[in-house]
């Protein structure tokens, strides 16, 4: 039986962890002129990915 192929877009966006997955915030590419300090602010770091959408993550990704 062969291996299945991961989706690479969803491999290169989402990452495994203990408890799930991680994820980057949206909105923080370009146009960043007229967003606020703030909001920029917190679209930094990572966030974890909402348990409602882990089984759809996990058919993308195998073997993540």
């Amino acid at each position: 039986m062969p291996k299945i192929k991961s989706n690479r877009g969803a491999a290169k966006r989402f990452s495994s962890r203990s408890t799930g997955f991680k994820r980057g915030h949206a909105q923080k590419r370009h146009i960043l002129t007229k967003k606020s300090a703030k909001r920029i602010r917190q679209l930094r770091g990572t966030t974890a990915v909402h348990d409602s959408d882990v089984r759809e993550i996990k058919q993308l990704l195998p073997y993540g």
